[in-house]
């Protein structure tokens, strides 16, 4: 198999606009019009492994997703990612996706690999409610990971003040003179709800810290923000700041 074979194949089951560059022995860089959003072309690459011959993004997927402080290890996103693969008889070899070729059927092949990696790359830009899921998903997940669960209550309300539970505090640490409050912030209306939260605990007189974790501070009217800055302890700007949060917790533990 040739370069000019496998584009002629290629043009005949997935599209025109596709070009094939020979690298070295066995292995072609297949170049297509299909990118992320961003404008960064997939990376796709056919070679020969022994007696078969594979496609595969050499980890580029991964690693592009990565650049915008993207999870796909838990979660939503990771039982979105891997029924993909699975639908498509792609293979995750540590991150990189793999999809191995039945008979010569090359574009075939190049097919199905196209539609996962555009699957995948989908999961960056879901619809606002998968993605209001998947933020707490995370933020649960990283609270989770730093601080042991008898020391946590997730969905905490005060029981003598709030037998309705209307006041409700995303995350209570305890084991420390003053007790943390933790609020996963994903848009103004949730900003509002943690402000007047705050306030109805000073109220009651509880002695507390709290601290924000938004999901993105920049898209948070300026006036609902402004009222949330000036009763909240500490704040961080996204989950993106995992290593400052880590530190924060671990000192504040």
């Amino acid at each position: 198999m040739n370069a000019a074979e496998l584009q002629k194949e290629f043009k005949r089951k997935v599209c025109e606009e596709i070009d094939v560059e020979p690298e070295g022995l066995a292995r072609f860089v297949v170049y297509t019009p299909f990118m992320f959003d961003d404008g960064d072309h997939f990376v796709i690459i056919l070679k020969r492994l022994t007696n078969r011959w594979i496609f595969t993004d050499e980890g580029h997927t991964f690693m592009h997703m990565s650049y915008d402080d993207i999870d796909v290890s838990h979660g939503t996103r990771k039982s979105i990612i891997d029924q993909t693969l699975l639908n498509f008889n792609v293979i995750n070899e540590s991150g990189e996706f793999c999809l191995e070729v039945p008979d010569e059927a090359f574009g075939d092949g190049l097919f199905s690999f196209v539609q996962a990696l555009v699957k995948i790359s989908d999961i960056a830009y879901l619809t606002r409610e998968r993605v209001k899921s998947t933020f707490f998903e995370d933020f649960r997940l990283l609270l989770e990971s730093r601080i042991p669960d008898e020391r946590r209550v997730f969905d905490y309300t005060d029981p003598d003040n709030d037998p309705r539970r209307i006041y409700t505090v995303d995350c209570k640490v305890n084991g420390m003179k003053q007790p943390l409050f933790i609020f996963g912030v994903n848009n103004d209306a949730k900003c509002r709800d943690a402000t007047i939260t705050v306030l109805q605990f000073e109220k009651w007189g509880r002695d507390f810290r709290s601290l924000s974790i938004f999901e993105d501070l920049t898209q948070i009217n300026s006036k609902v923000l402004a009222r949330f800055t000036d009763v909240v302890g500490k704040q961080f700007s996204s989950l993106g700041a995992k290593e400052r949060i880590y530190k924060y917790l671990e000192e504040t533990l």
